[in-house]
């Protein structure tokens, strides 16, 4: 596994997006427990688009302007959700008991915000053969180790955010005015990846 896997991945994973900007809300406004769940959501989320660029499944979902269009006006419509659950507090930024309920909730949440996003196996389909030779004669557990790997980094490096996240709750959780603002924030940063996505051209 070269240096230059590793330093790429660890840039591609440490820049906030979708997944990480769920995984801090989580944390800010669940508490530590529902930013690992929501790390784990969204390193699940990410299988099938790996999943899809090893087996060429992203190849024809690349091709299939139909395919492609309604996962991502599906992504779209589901950014749109959360923030509007946001501003309602709801979904990510709703107060709980740490119950079962909830913590299969924040999951089911993670999972799709990832999985609804047809970018990621496009991504994934032009990223993971980069490290791949040409000449290797056994590629598929290359790219087996490779996704491993990621996801492992998506991981951690997310319950960071997450756990940091937690830690700072005390500090905002007992003043409505910052509560009000923390809301409008990530309904905004929803609203604006779901914007990007529905302006991207693959």
């Amino acid at each position: 596994m070269s240096i230059e896997f590793l330093i790429t991945a660890l840039i591609i994973v440490a820049t906030p997006g979708v997944g990480a900007l769920y995984t801090i809300s989580a944390g800010l406004r669940r508490g530590g427990r529902a930013s690992i769940l929501a790390a784990f959501a969204s390193t699940v989320g990410i299988v099938p688009h790996l999943l899809a660029a090893i087996t060429g499944v992203a190849a024809i979902l690349h091709s299939s302007a139909v395919a492609y269009e309604a996962l991502r006006w599906l992504g779209v419509a589901y950014l749109l959700y959360m923030a509007w659950q946001t501003l309602r507090e709801r979904g990510s930024l709703q107060l709980d008991q740490g119950s079962n309920a909830e913590g299969w909730r924040v999951i089911l949440e993670g999972v799709l915000l990832n999985l609804l996003n047809p970018k990621l196996s496009i991504f994934f389909f032009a990223f993971l053969p980069q490290f791949v030779p040409a000449t290797d004669p056994a590629p598929l557990p290359k790219m087996l180790l490779l996704s491993g790997v990621f996801m492992a980094m998506t991981f951690v490096i997310f319950a960071i955010y997450g756990l940091f996240a937690a830690a700072m709750r005390d500090h905002v959780i007992g003043k409505p005015r910052v509560l009000s603002w923390m809301r409008r924030s990530f309904a905004a940063a929803f609203v604006a990846l779901g914007a990007r996505l529905a302006l991207s051209r693959d």
